[in-house]
């Protein structure tokens, strides 16, 4: 017998190399409902990912659209405060995006966000999502700079482990 080994379905469901269970947050909170998510922090860029999974899919068992905006206004805030090093709370306040493609379930859904400019009230970031590395949504988002409280500040603190 030979020692314990993922199986085949283990290995193909696991996130890509680098990639680290995403915590931020009390666990109780709608990153953890739509998630789980992963992160990766590679030459300078946050990268959020997840495994496409049924809860996550529509009728005909692809990402819906929903979730991939969804997850395309995660991925651009939370790569907006970690790559610009900005502090306090930054809501949505602009969203736009295009359908590229279809996101089946199973694929490794991942995003990569550029900050466009950053304002004294306000941050322009534009993101590129993929399903396997295929292009899927692309998305611009408009972020307001507001003050967060301690505790608030506290709960957004990104945790890698």
């Amino acid at each position: 017998m030979s020692a314990v080994s993922a199986s085949d379905d283990d290995l193909r469901h696991a996130p890509p190399l680098g990639f680290v269970p995403f915590r931020i947050g009390n666990g109780q909170d709608f990153l953890t409902l739509t998630g789980p998510f992963h992160v990766r922090i590679k030459d300078g860029h946050l990268s959020l990912g997840f495994r496409i999974e049924p809860k996550h899919c529509n009728i005909a068992g692809v990402c819906h659209g929903g979730m991939l905006l969804t997850f395309a206004d995660i991925q651009m805030a939370i790569a907006a405060k970690h790559q610009g090093g900005l502090s306090g709370f930054q809501p949505t306040v602009g969203l736009a995006a295009d359908f590229l493609g279809g996101a089946p379930r199973g694929a490794w859904l991942a995003g990569r966000t550029d900050i466009v400019k950053v304002t004294e009230g306000f941050v322009f970031t534009q993101c590129l999502i993929t399903a396997d590395q295929a292009p899927v949504l692309r998305a611009s988002g408009s972020f307001k700079m507001a003050k967060a409280t301690p505790e608030l500040e506290a709960a957004m603190r990104l945790r890698l482990d």
